[in-house]
């Protein structure tokens, strides 16, 4: 590619970035990496009656967060800024008369009571009221009415919407980098509204205008764009400036059913659909998720790397991503994978990292220096860490490392408790207090040689002395949870046992 690519992503800030904006996001930072490019952040907020406090700041946390910064954008001005559109505002009007001096568009004075009536009739008769070659010569517009009528309107100030004029009998040729080549007859196609009387413009004449001053070479964006191709390509013929390359990503669908997946779907199965938290809505980030993961997942939402591989790093993705790998059909989201993925980062993830993490719930449950220091924490990470797929399970796979049972299984206390139970462990009590080097390993070593020399079976010590220990027939090497634990608390945990069980 001679050009430098640029590419951008316009989300509105009209609420909560979706993890579906998240994935056009990360496909434009991929396509732009790759190619050595450009990747922007341009926010659209023409729509002031949407636009919703935080949004903007939530999208550009959410990317941080992601790992899939911008190069330009709102805090890191480039040459081609402002990056909010209504800091834009006074550049749209210009364009607008650009394309009226050409023919290309109109004025058109219709009021919405008006436009009302017309849509009200065609829908009684069974049809649909469209805007365009076949009525708007009969309509309030600069194509119906005099000249010097409309110069009067405008020099009254009468509200008034600047229309493209789709030109009729025409085939357009569309080419879509994922979709391939379409053809449209332009006689379907409504006379869009660019620009209205307060001075502000729509999406497509925004949109344009900005992508083409800001020199993006490829609009990579969600399949519910692709009805405005059309016209976006008759806008960049009707200015006479080149055409972006265009790319439609398709939907991320519901994990069951029809449709494209929504918050309602997340709040029903209980997953979230946000980056970050949003009101009452749960993000992935709190969820525990690691952003690595959730990238991981999403960049195969869609995307096949033409390969079994599953499992990719931020530069791998950078390295095989091509958007002619991209699918043209939905992917349907499937939260067990997410967690598949969050599962395999949380083991790559080092012990202390993890540990750091788990530090406060542990605090939040035991006074013990011995067991809340960082050191202790780590290796109990160590050795549960991979029956985990958040840091949020830790507490319930590792609390015996940190504070002694108060209940026991009933269904193994009844399994494991024998008759010669009770003596068997007074035993144990007595080798136990004898054992100098409490490690792990010495303690595996003398605790078999004490079976063996007392002939007993495992079967009649090791489940039992797990139920002890844990209060549960659950959790690692029973000998490095000893180790970890200590001699005092471990024979202390098998004497408060035998009194409760006994």
């Amino acid at each position: 590619m001679s050009q430098k690519v640029r590419v951008r992503f316009a989300p509105s800030p009209t609420g909560p970035l979706h993890i579906g904006g998240v994935r056009t996001a990360l496909f434009n930072y991929l396509f732009a990496k790759k190619h050595g490019g450009d990747f922007i952040l341009r926010i659209e907020d023409t729509d002031q009656n949407r636009y919703v406090e935080g949004a903007e700041q939530y999208i550009i946390d959410a990317l941080n967060w992601c790992g899939i910064p911008f190069d330009e954008g709102i805090g890191k001005e480039g040459e081609f800024g402002p990056y909010r559109q209504s800091e834009r505002k006074s550049l749209y009007k210009q364009y607008a008369d650009k394309l009226i001096e050409k023919g290309k568009a109109y004025y058109a004075f219709d009021t919405s009571e008006r436009l009302d009536f017309h849509r009200k009739d065609h829908e009684q008769k069974g049809k649909t009221f469209i805007y365009n070659w076949h009525n708007r010569l009969k309509l309030d517009n600069s194509l119906s009415l005099m000249p010097e009528d409309v110069q009067k309107r405008l020099d009254n100030g009468d509200e008034y919407v600047i229309r493209f004029l789709t030109p009729p009998d025409e085939k357009l040729q569309l080419t879509d980098i994922i979709r391939g080549s379409m053809e449209i007859d332009t006689n379907v196609l409504d006379d869009k509204v660019l620009f209205k009387s307060d001075g502000m413009p729509t999406y497509h004449l925004a949109n344009i205008v900005d992508d083409h001053l800001m020199k993006i070479t490829h609009v990579i964006r969600g399949e519910e764009w692709l009805p405005s191709l059309a016209l976006h390509k008759q806008l960049y013929d009707a200015f006479g400036w080149d055409t972006p390359q265009f790319a439609h990503l398709p939907l991320i669908m519901k994990p069951v059913g029809k449709g494209k997946l929504s918050k309602r779907d997340g709040e029903k199965m209980g997953f979230p659909v946000f980056p970050l938290s949003w009101n009452d809505s749960q993000g992935y980030k709190e969820a525990g998720y690691f952003p690595e993961a959730v990238i991981n997942f999403l960049a195969l939402l869609g995307w096949n790397p033409g390969t079994e591989q599953e499992l990719f790093s931020l530069d791998e993705l950078v390295a095989t991503f091509s958007l002619d790998r991209v699918n043209k059909s939905g992917a349907r989201f499937d939260p067990e994978k997410t967690k598949w993925y969050n599962q395999y980062y949380l083991q790559q993830t080092s012990d202390a990292v993890l540990a750091e993490s788990f530090l406060p719930t542990v605090k939040g449950h035991t006074t013990n220096d011995d067991y809340s220091n960082l050191e202790y924490v780590t290796k109990v990470v160590s050795l549960i860490k991979e029956r985990a797929v958040f840091v949020s399970d830790f507490w319930e796979l590792s609390d015996y490392f940190f504070v002694a049972p108060t209940d026991y299984n009933a269904k193994a206390a009844k399994k494991s408790w024998k008759a010669d139970t009770e003596d068997i462990m007074n035993d144990l009590i007595d080798t136990l207090n004898s054992i100098g080097d409490f490690s792990s390993e010495n303690l595996e070593t003398l605790v078999k040689a004490w079976i063996t020399e007392k002939e007993l079976s495992f079967g009649k010590v090791m489940p039992p002395l797990r139920l002890f220990l844990v209060g549960d027939m659950k959790g690692p090497h029973i000998f490095d949870i000893m180790g970890m634990v200590g001699k005092e608390e471990s024979i202390t945990r098998i004497k408060v046992a035998l009194e409760k069980l006994g």
